[in-house]
């Protein structure tokens, strides 16, 4: 993980944005002390935005809403109902 001041961040950012594109971590400093993380966007991320960009999920930036009409049985627990409805 690289730590960096904020000055030198401006001045050499877009060297810096290459590291993390390459899976690097960046500490942002401000008078040394940590105020920031600069991390790269997770697989997950890309995956939830691939789901709402072709419209099979939808997602406003909070815990993102899955399909619509799926209902668990009453009494039953949802990872039972979801291995009926694959069967």
């Amino acid at each position: 993980m690289i730590s960096v001041g904020i000055k030198e961040l401006k001045e050499q950012l877009s060297r810096y944005v290459d590291k993390v594109r390459h899976g690097e971590e960046i500490v942002v400093t401000d008078r040394g002390k940590e105020i920031a993380l600069v991390i790269p966007i997770s697989r997950e991320r890309g995956a939830v935005k691939e789901l709402v960009g072709s419209g099979k999920a939808d997602w406003t930036g909070g815990k993102p809403q899955g399909m619509k009409g799926v209902k668990a049985k009453k009494g039953g627990s949802l990872a039972k109902t979801v291995l009926e409805d694959r069967r």
